[in-house]
């Protein structure tokens, strides 16, 4: 199977990861903003529900609408001198600990962090938005084109909130990383509605889901703790879209097309997870005069690597591709291997 962003791809020890050091070539990148999206439109004259689950989610998104400016309380502080995650869940605070840098700075590391991931989450959002604007034209059912027309406003609201937040509330918005801004191109330049819905449905919602989960559980700041509720609520019935759409098509599927998409969500994950932060680490590290390949490395080297770098996947959509027939005997291994997929028993775990 071809490798992802194949040329900037270097080994730390056993571990290849993806590493963008060019700032010129990342400048070049984030300026890239003509996607070259080829895509069909499909029109469709049944205007009735042919698929129930998908006009019952439809209907569930309805009632579960809120207001990013006006139902969250944005009077609560945020500040960089209080830790909004618990010292353990920022690479960079622990970097600084070790440095025996003190709290003040560690905090401000952790701040600037969170921040990051914010932003990035804020940039995926704006891809969702758009491809689910793809979706509308693409599917050929009408559920399909209301939810995906739904999902629509529910990314917008969630570009209004983190923007806000992030604006307002941390004092900065940081620009996309090199590795997330290839990776959310290709699948906006996908062909097909069901490579789409597989790419941002499946597997980058369910990414987020998991991540936005992580954060809530720790979550120190209650504004930040209600906006994370808010988006994780809408993201659930986002993953749940993909995966309903998705069941319908590997019912027919062949088997050639089964393998292509396996390869496909596999391709995008491997090079996700490739990325191993370097992208925050080099955009924020030397602040702290911390050293992004040493921060990395040691991370790789902790004996429960895998069972902490697997949680943002193992949430959703780990058990989502498994269920839907997208990580078979081919491809296991590779995940397990990649600290993707993590089982304390694998043995029960695949019975």
């Amino acid at each position: 199977m071809e490798k992802l962003i194949a040329d900037h791809r270097k080994r730390f020890a056993d571990f290849e990861v993806i590493e963008f050091v060019d700032t010129n070539e990342i400048e070049r990148l984030r300026g890239q903003l003509d996607v070259e999206a080829p895509l069909e439109l499909q029109w469709t004259w049944e205007y009735g529900s042919e698929v129930e689950e998908l006009r019952n989610l439809y209907e569930k998104g309805k009632t579960n609408q809120w207001n990013a400016e006006t139902d969250l309380d944005w009077s609560i502080p945020v500040s960089n001198g209080e830790w909004l995650l618990p010292p353990e869940a920022s690479i960079l605070a622990i970097g600084c600990a070790l440095a025996g840098k003190d709290e003040a700075t560690q905090k401000a590391a952790a701040f600037d962090e969170q921040a990051y991931l914010f932003s990035q989450l804020l940039h995926g959002e704006q891809a969702a938005l758009q491809l689910c604007g793809q979706l509308t034209n693409a599917c050929g059912k009408m559920d399909e084109k209301w939810y995906a027309a739904s999902q629509v406003a529910d990314e917008a609201r969630h570009i209004e909130a983190l923007s806000k937040f992030l604006s307002r509330k941390m004092g900065t918005i940081y620009p996309i990383g090199a590795t997330l801004k290839i990776l959310l191109d290709r699948l906006l330049q996908a062909d097909r509605p069901e490579t789409k819905m597989l790419g941002m449905q499946c597997l980058f919602e369910g990414v987020a889901v998991g991540i936005f989960d992580a954060i809530r559980q720790e979550s120190r700041n209650p504004l930040m703790t209600d906006m994370i509720r808010r988006i994780e609520q809408d993201e659930a019935r986002h993953a749940a879209f993909g995966v309903l759409s998705m069941r319908r098509l590997v019912r027919e599927a062949p088997p050639e097309q089964m393998e292509m998409m396996e390869d496909w969500a596999f391709g995008i994950l491997e090079a996700l997870n490739a990325n191993q932060q370097l992208d925050m680490l080099h955009h924020l590290a030397p602040k702290y005069d911390l050293d992004p390949q040493a921060l990395t490395e040691g991370f790789l080297r902790l004996p429960n690597f895998a069972e902490i770098n697997s949680l943002a996947f193992m949430h959703t959509v780990i058990p989502n591709l498994r269920s839907l027939g997208f990580i078979t005997e081919r491809t296991i291994d590779d995940y397990r291997k990649l600290g993707l997929l993590y089982e304390r028993n694998p043995v029960a775990e695949a019975s």
